[in-house]
C-alpha cells in the first residue's frame, strides 16, 4: 500500500476503535449511541479487515436482540442516553415475542448474511485461528440467521407483489427518501405524548435532517405498532404505512443466496435449498416491479394499490440482487450515465440518493439527495459480485476520493462535497477499510 492509502486505512481504523464499546460499536459517537442493525453488519465488514474475532463479536451482540419470531430489530439499546425515541417510547415489552434486552420494534434491510459472507472470505484468506473462529461462529448461529430470513419470507412477503413490506420508513434505512412521500402524505397523525428531538442537537444545521412533520409521522406509526403489541398480522391490518420496499427485497434476496452458500459449506443442504428458494422469489418480485419506461425498479404502496414512481437510488435495486444479463448491463449504463454518477453537477461521480434532475432533489438533506458512502460501497460490492469489475473500480475510486477529507461523515452534499450529518460515523469508516483492503489485493 502507498503511504496515502496507509493513512486512509489507519484513520478509518482509529474511528472504529474510538467507537468500540467492547462487543458492540456505537453507530456514531454522539448522534447514534446504540447498536443499529444494518450499521452493525457494515461495521462488522470493516472490523474483519482488522480482527475477524472482533467482527464476529459485533454480529453476536446484534443477535442478542433477535425476537422469537426471527426478526432482528433495527436498534439494540444499551444504557447510554442521548437518543430519541428510546425504549420508553417503543414499549416493546408489550410484545409477546420480544427479547429480554431492550430493542426497537421494527427492522432494517437484511444485509447481515452479506456481512457474514465477507467476514468468512477474510477469515479463509487469513487461515488458522481466524478461519476456526468464523467457522465456529457460523455453526453456532446459522439457524438464527435462517430464522431471520424465514420471518421476512413468511411475515413480511405475504402481499401478492412478493415484495418485502415495511411498516415504517425507518425500516427501509432511507428514512425521508422521496420514495415514501406519497404514502407518508396519507398518514393522519393522532394524539400522542409530546416529545423533543435529540438528532438535531448533533448536526451542524437542522436542514440536514428530516423535518418535524416527518418525525410526527414516524412516531405516530410507532404508536400504531405499540397499540397492536407489534403483532405481525395485526400490523398489516392497521398501520397507515404499508409499502413493498424493492431495495429491502433485493437485500433479502442477495443475503439469502449468500447464506445458502455458507450453509452448503457447513453441511446444511436442506436449509441452503430453502434459502435459494427465498432468494429466487425475492429476485422475481424485484424484476416484476420494473418500470418499462425507465428500466428501474419501483416500490409499491400496498394501502393505495399503486406503484411509487421516484427517481431515487432505490430504482437500482436489481444491481444488488442480480437480474438477467441484458437488464443488468442496461442498469449499469444508467448508473454510470449523465443522470446519476456522471451528472455534471456532482462533486464526486458516485451515486446520489436522488438524481439532481428530480424536482425532489435536495443536495444536503438526509436521503433526499446526498451521497452516502455506505451505499456507494454496497453498489461497488454488488457490481463486482455480479461481474462488472470496471464499473465497480470506477465508482470505488471516486468513493475513496470522497472520503479523503478523513472526516468519515455520515453523508455528503452531492453538489459541493461538504461533509454532513455526524462525523466519525462507524459504517463510513468500515467501508473505507473495506475499500482499503480491496486495494491491497
Amino acid at each position: 500500500m502507498t503511504e496515502v492509502a496507509t493513512s486512509f486505512a489507519d484513520a478509518a481504523a482509529e474511528v472504529l476503535r474510538a467507537n468500540d464499546r467492547g462487543q458492540r460499536t456505537v453507530a456514531a459517537p454522539e448522534l447514534y449511541p446504540h447498536q443499529w442493525s444494518w450499521d452493525a453488519a457494515f461495521v462488522a465488514i470493516g472490523w474483519a479487515t482488522l480482527s475477524v474475532p472482533r467482527a464476529v463479536e459485533e454480529m453476536r451482540h446484534l443477535l442478542r436482540g433477535q425476537w422469537a419470531t426471527g426478526m432482528i430489530p433495527h436498534i439494540v439499546f444499551t444504557a447510554d442516553a442521548g437518543y430519541f425515541p428510546g425504549p420508553a417510547r417503543w414499549r416493546t415489552e408489550r410484545a409477546e415475542h420480544a427479547p429480554e434486552v431492550a430493542t426497537s420494534g421494527i427492522c432494517q434491510p437484511a444485509i447481515h448474511s452479506l456481512a457474514l459472507y465477507s467476514i468468512g472470505e477474510r477469515a479463509r484468506r487469513n487461515g488458522g485461528e481466524d478461519a476456526a473462529v468464523f467457522r465456529s461462529f457460523l455453526l453456532d448461529t446459522f439457524d438464527d440467521w435462517v430464522r431471520w430470513h424465514r420471518w421476512l419470507d413468511s411475515a413480511r412477503s405475504t402481499h401478492p407483489s412478493g415484495l418485502v413490506e415495511i411498516h415504517h420508513p425507518w425500516e427501509s434505512g432511507m428514512d425521508n427518501s422521496p420514495r415514501w412521500d406519497a404514502p407518508c402524505a396519507r398518514i393522519t397523525v393522532g394524539r400522542m405524548a409530546p416529545y423533543e428531538r435529540e438528532d438535531v442537537r448533533h448536526v451542524a444545521a437542522a436542514d440536514e435532517r428530516p423535518e418535524d412533520a416527518d418525525y410526527d409521522r414516524y412516531l405516530w406509526l410507532v404508536e400504531q405498532l405499540v397499540e397492536v403489541d407489534y403483532d405481525d398480522e395485526a400490523a398489516r391490518r392497521v398501520v397507515d404505512f404499508r409499502v413493498g420496499d424493492v431495495f429491502f427485497t433485493a437485500t433479502h434476496a442477495i443475503s439469502a443466496d449468500l447464506l445458502a452458500t455458507l450453509g452448503e459449506d457447513i453441511g446444511r443442504p436442506a436449509e441452503a435449498a430453502e434459502l435459494r428458494g427465498m432468494a429466487a422469489r425475492a429476485r422475481g418480485a424485484v424484476a416484476r416491479t420494473v418500470d418499462p419506461q425507465t428500466g428501474r425498479a419501483r416500490d409499491f404502496d400496498m394501502r393505495a394499490g399503486t406503484w411509487i414512481d421516484a427517481d431515487t437510488i432505490g430504482g437500482f435495486a436489481a444491481l444488488v440482487c442480480g437480474t438477467d444479463h441484458e437488464a443488468y448491463a442496461a442498469l449499469v449504463a444508467q448508473l454510470l450515465g449523465p443522470q446519476w454518477c456522471a451528472h455534471p453537477a456532482l462533486a464526486h461521480p458516485v451515486p446520489p440518493t436522488v438524481t439532481p434532475d428530480s424536482p425532489t432533489f435536495v443536495s444536503r438533506t438526509y436521503w433526499r439527495g446526498p451521497q452516502w458512502p455506505v451505499l456507494v460501497w454496497l453498489f461497488t460490492w454488488a457490481l463486482r459480485h455480479h461481474g462488472h469489475d470496471d464499473a465497480a473500480d470506477a465508482i470505488g475510486r471516486a468513493g475513496r476520493a470522497q472520503l479523503g477529507d478523513l472526516t468519515f461523515a455520515e453523508y455528503y452534499d452531492s453538489l459541493d462535497g461538504q461533509a454532513l450529518g455526524s462525523r466519525n460515523q462507524s459504517w463510513t469508516a468500515a467501508v473505507a477499510l473495506a475499500w482499503a483492503a480491496e486495494a491491497e489485493r
